[in-house]
């Protein structure tokens, strides 16, 4: 970049001095009519993948999947000294768990990468090249003292912050002279007095005078990198970027963006701002929440669908408004133009509610819950593993037909490994006195359910179960049927509430209910320690 200033130098031109005859042509608004589709979801490796960044590679995904068209991730790590380990590898990872993977990322690879702006530093310094020929851009030797300076001084005025474009007008001489002292200046973009109109395909047309609120901006840094203003400009170019889908805090920048195209004889994309994703009471996510980052979610058992649903059910933009849409369903119903200016509000403590919904559709499908009996036996051998000698409570069967019984009352996976469904893998230490605080005739009632398990042609199901149950208790007088359901419910799991008493013994089957009654209410004086399952029906 030094070598091209003094070059310019000894052709007799100022850097930054716009010469007319060179002054580029004026760029459309829209991307080529027939072009393909190609859109992009650029965030920066400065973080972990969060909610917002989710919703917006989301309405990327699928503005280009309904239109045919390719999905890019491209990673913004230019700002070096900010980028956090691993974040890069966790946004693809992330994508990929959504069940939204780019066609074209730095880990796929693709025909217009690299997909690293850090790896793209020439393309950045060819545009800049040509910025400085036709004088649309200049040096700029403040330093940062100074530049703080101005900052502080605005802010004490209660003014917006801007560069005061001290270099912008440079000699050559005093160009060559502070050139020599500082070899590597930083490049600003001489921002034209009136912006270009736009119009954005959510918010309608817009234009911001931004030379008149703030000053022209560093476009590429004294240590060779460029930043976002620029960088996006070249890459969506060379990337045959159509459409740009990005938050609404980057309209105001629209128009600086415009001028670069301008500047740079490049047509512009389309361009569409997706309105705020917010919380509920209209507070900004922040990533300082801590739960709002994928991982997160995944880690705590919610599934892709459920995050998917709900960020796009409290928006716009689809045809109709229903909870327990899959993924293909919001690309057919996706429609941008219904897309409104307002922002979102995320209620998270809907969210269990959602993934009930999408965790009961994938329990309905044979292909899915198998996937899943195989997660849930890894979720209780990690939880219950050194209480289970007997590997037998993992029975494909027996743990198929727990997801199956419990599916609708439980949101996540995990639920079925929390201390209330740990009966279901361990056998519960019980005191007879705890019985007895329920009622007197345990034995009575012992006999009785053990009887009842024993006929020949018993099936054991929950609506014949209920009917003897209470015919059980009709017979037992003095005893409420609600007692015998308690006791039976603390003999059985160790607990005063839990899931229906006839369910429960569906779910552990004949032979294992047969042993805890007698273990618990006829034969034990005391609780004994956890033991494994016996699993036969």
């Amino acid at each position: 970049m030094a070598v091209l200033l003094r070059r310019l130098l000894q052709l007799g031109r100022t850097p930054g001095v716009l010469g007319h005859s060179l002054r580029p042509r004026e760029a459309s608004l829209g991307s080529e009519s027939g072009a393909a589709v190609r859109v992009r979801f650029a965030p920066s490796p400065t973080g972990f993948l969060h909610l917002g960044g989710l919703r917006t590679a989301l309405y990327n995904y699928i503005f280009a999947k309904k239109l045919g068209g390719s999905f890019i991730l491209r990673l913004e790590d230019t700002d070096q000294s900010r980028l956090v380990p691993g974040a890069a590898d966790n946004i693809e990872d992330m994508l990929e768990w959504a069940g939204i993977p780019p066609d074209e990322s730095p880990r796929r690879g693709g025909p217009t990468g690299p997909y690293l702006q850090s790896q793209r530093l020439e393309l950045y310094t060819q545009a800049v090249e040509a910025l400085l020929k036709t004088g649309a851009a200049y040096p700029c030797f403040c330093s940062p003292q100074r530049l703080e300076l101005l900052k502080k001084e605005a802010l004490r005025s209660r003014q917006t912050p801007r560069y005061d474009n001290r270099c912008r007008n440079l000699s050559q001489g005093q160009v060559a002279q502070k050139l020599a002292k500082d070899p590597k200046p930083a490049i600003r973009f001489r921002l034209e007095d009136e912006a270009p109109a736009f119009q954005d395909l959510i918010f309608g047309w817009n234009r911001h005078e931004v030379a008149s609120v703030e000053g022209d901006p560093v476009i590429l840094k004294s240590d060779g990198f460029p930043t976002y203003h620029l960088a996006c400009v070249v890459d969506d170019h060379h990337m045959g970027i159509s459409h740009v889908l990005r938050g609404s805090e980057w309209l105001v920048s629209t128009s600086k963006h415009l001028l670069l195209y301008q500047a740079l004889g490049w047509s512009p994309p389309r361009f569409a701002h997706l309105p705020l994703l917010l919380n509920k009471d209209g507070s900004k996510l922040s990533k300082r929440q801590g739960d709002i980052f994928l991982e997160c979610f995944a880690a705590a058992g919610f599934l892709p669908d459920a995050l998917l649903d709900i960020i796009t059910n409290c928006g716009s933009g689809f045809a109709e408004n229903r909870t327990g849409r899959t993924l293909p369903e919001l690309i057919a119903q996706f429609d941008l133009t219904r897309i409104t200016c307002h922002s979102a509000l995320l209620d998270l403590e809907k969210l269990p509610e959602f993934n009930r919904l999408h965790l009961r559709r994938l329990v309905s499908s044979e292909t899915q819950r198998r996937q899943l009996v195989g997660k849930l036996q890894v979720l209780v051998e990690e939880t219950f593993g050194s209480q289970l000698p007997d590997r037998t409570v993992l029975d494909t069967a027996y743990v198929e037909r727990i997801i199956l019984l419990r599916q609708g009352h439980i949101c996540r996976l995990q639920d079925l490994v929390s201390p209330t469904h740990s009966y279901l893998w361990t056998r519960p230490a019980v005191r007879r006195a705890q019985l007895y605080a329920i009622s007197e005739k345990v034995d009575v009632i012992a006999k009785h359910v053990l009887g009842l398990l024993e006929g020949p042609d018993m099936s054991l199901t929950q609506e014949i179960l209920n009917a003897e149950l209470k015919k059980l208790s009709e017979g037992l007088a003095g005893t409420k049927h609600s007692d015998v359901m308690k006791l039976l419910r603390v003999a059985l799991s160790g607990q005063p509430q839990g899931p229906p008493v006839a369910e429960m013994m569906v779910s552990l089957g004949p032979k294992e209910v047969q042993e805890r009654i007698q273990k618990r209410l006829q034969f034990e004086e005391q609780g004994v320690g956890r033991f494994p399952l016996s699993l036969a029906c």
